[in-house]
């Protein structure tokens, strides 16, 4: 059995975030949550709400154990890019992309 938390439209781009949840796949929920803690990347406060809602969902809709739970899968895969323009020498502009994600996190109980 495992559980799932979804974050949509996050206004950081997945290469950042990425690196982020190479860190805790497949770590235990208790050792991936201190490593978010002391993680200074902007994407790790993201990541540490959405992996207490992961943990949550798993305690109260599917009856989970939390001491046995581990961050099974994440993945941040990219959403709409915002695109906007930056004005530059001699009237030209230059194209600015705000790129989103989308944030899956997956825990799942060790057998």
């Amino acid at each position: 059995m495992e559980a799932k938390a979804h974050l949509s439209y996050a206004r950081i781009s997945p290469r950042k975030v990425k690196v982020v949840c190479d860190l805790i796949r497949g770590k235990d929920v208790k050792t991936a949550a201190a490593i978010l803690m002391q993680t200074p990347k902007a994407a790790s406060a993201l990541l540490l709400k959405l992996l207490e809602s992961a943990v949550a969902n798993a305690e109260n809709n599917h009856a989970m154990d939390v001491d046995k739970l581990y961050v099974s899968a994440i993945s941040a895969d990219p959403g709409p890019i915002l695109k906007r323009a930056m004005p530059r020498a001699q009237g030209r502009s230059y194209r600015i992309n705000k790129r989103t994600s989308h944030i899956t996190v997956v825990v799942s109980e060790k057998v």
